[in-house]
């Protein structure tokens, strides 16, 4: 059964803003960072219908940046409707010069083309400039450039080689900047945003997690009626976020199940279920699973392929254990917007499967709710805490639903997961005993080749085991994080000495993108 359309996308009555994508690399950060001015923004498909834009009451439309040229043949447009269906417009990069284009002003190649940091000299700061100072700094990322604004336009502002680097019409509210605000390079950024939102579009900044989750609560309980809800909790916060929504919603409706897929972190399972059993009661069922898990696991290396496999155990697991228990009609996800986008959700390209949107088999019994599908992480942490969430739970550690499978490059077997496990475990106590600040996510990872060594006086023939810690807001992005020489050390040394058949410790310095957070 397909799932309904995402129950957090908003009615017409609040206020949103649509960012149209035309294919931005980082169209997400654009939908974040409006969300962070406390306005609700939601990427919709650039050749959505006016007639469906517009009925949605945007207070605002942005168009994103995008890798083509708009004087190319099938170079994707916009109708020119919208310019005068009195909504601010926000072009960027690409939808600054579509939106030139459009309107008749004239777009070319540029001689030289502006990659980087850039410096960005403002000549008439109004309303979208408000609070920049006249010389700042922006990132560029383009080829072509706006040689001559439409009529009705002025030119804000310029770099080196671009002379058009903004422009407004401010009698129709439309804009266009060739830079990117919405990326940090561009440190007056949010200031931009904030100026367009807010004396341009004329936003009050609604987008509260209260107010998400009393819009949601209703909607569940008018979806849900009087059926009943399986809810897949895992103990993360994302699915402990939406056992809790639902609960607010329909109480008694709601049974959550727990299974021990045998792929969870070390004791993990343990801590799930002291932390759940005594709050959920009889509604709280924990399955354990390992086995079968394991067996249907075996001879299987690509990574997506077990994400599907994975996917599918869960769901015949839920449906077998489910029947015990009488009839559900819906099952409960954890599902958020950087899983959707990464499955190749709202038409972007499959990065990897989650096991929980492309990775569900075809035939499945239940009817998805997927309530924070349009939610970045830090998203659901608040909602999370505004729904009495500990902040033991509220602040855990991100982990893949197809759990340590996906942090063993190859097969997985009881002996590799165990290996992993271990070393696991060894990051995750050092790093919190160290005290060090800012860290977002950190794991081990078995890759299954061999190296040579030496313990003692014995050649070793073992597996390199690959630490991943990382910094990030948005888990869209994220970098690498640079920890203390001497702590790598010392997880290296325990790992080496500690942990069975492992003679390596690598660090993985790779940024995101190119890479993605886990490894599979």
């Amino acid at each position: 059964m397909e799932s309904e359309q995402p129950l957090t996308q908003l009615s017409s009555q609040q206020e949103k803003v649509l960012v149209l994508d035309f294919g931005a690399q980082y169209v997400q950060l654009i939908v974040r960072h409006i969300r962070e001015q406390r306005v609700y923004a939601e990427m919709v498909p650039h050749d959505t219908p006016l007639e469906r834009i517009l009925a949605a009451r945007p207070a605002a439309v942005v168009l994103s940046g995008g890798p083509s040229s708009v004087y190319e043949e099938g170079a994707p447009t916009v109708d020119p409707r919208l310019f005068d269906a009195g909504v601010p417009v926000l072009g960027i990069c690409y939808g600054h010069q579509l939106m030139a284009q459009v309107l008749g002003g004239e777009v070319e190649p540029g001689q030289q083309r502006e990659f980087g940091r850039t410096d960005l000299n403002i000549d008439d700061p109004g309303q979208l400039f408000t609070g920049v100072a006249d010389k700042t700094t922006c990132w560029m990322s383009h080829g072509d450039k706006v040689v001559e604004v439409p009529q009705g336009f002025r030119s804000l502002a310029h770099t080196p080689h671009t002379p058009v680097a903004a422009m407004g019409d401010e009698r129709r509210r439309l804009y266009g900047v060739q830079f990117h605000p919405e990326v940090q390079h561009t440190p007056d950024g949010p200031q931009i945003l904030h100026n367009f939102l807010y004396d341009v579009a004329g936003c009050k900044g609604t987008w509260r997690p209260s107010s998400f989750i009393e819009q949601t609560v209703a909607e569940l309980r008018e979806r849900i009626g009087d059926k009943r809800v399986l809810c897949t909790l895992s103990g993360g916060v994302d699915s402990s976020v939406v056992a809790m929504l639902v609960d607010r919603a329909v109480g008694n409706q709601l049974t959550c199940m727990f299974v021990d897929h045998g792929l969870l972190r070390k004791d993990e399972a343990e801590q799930v279920i002291e932390t759940f059993a005594p709050r959920l009661g009889d509604r709280f069922v924990c399955v354990d699973a390992s086995e079968e898990f394991l067996s249907k696991l075996r001879g299987v290396e690509n990574p997506e392929q077990k994400r599907s496999v994975i996917g599918e155990a869960f769901i015949r697991t839920f449906e077998r254990e489910a029947a015990k228990l009488g009839e559900f009609h819906f099952i409960a996800h954890g599902t958020l917007y950087p899983d959707v986008i990464e499955s190749g959700g709202d038409g972007t390209a499959t990065i990897k499967t989650h096991h929980n949107v492309g990775g569900l088999p075809a035939d499945m019994k239940y009817e998805n709710l997927e309530p924070l599908r349009m939610l970045f992480k830090d998203e659901a942490r608040q909602v999370g805490r505004e729904l009495g969430l500990p902040e033991e739970i509220v602040r855990r550690q991100p982990f893949p639903g197809p759990g340590l499978a996906v942090r063993i490059i190859g097969e997985v077997t009881p002996e590799r997961l165990e290996t992993v496990r271990e070393a696991d475990a060894i990051l995750r106590e050092e790093l919190e005993a160290s005290g060090v600040e800012g860290l977002a996510q950190w794991f081990a990872v078995l890759a299954t080749m061999r190296s040579v060594g030496v313990k003692g006086d014995f050649r070793t023939y073992e597996h390199p085991i690959i630490l991943r810690v990382v910094q990030t807001d948005d888990f869209m992005t994220a970098d690498w994080a640079d920890l203390n020489h001497e702590l790598l050390a010392t997880i290296s040394n325990r790992i080496v000495n500690e942990v069975p058949g492992v003679n390596r410790v690598l660090y993985d310095i790779t940024s995101k993108p190119p890479g993605t957070i886990e490894w599979e």
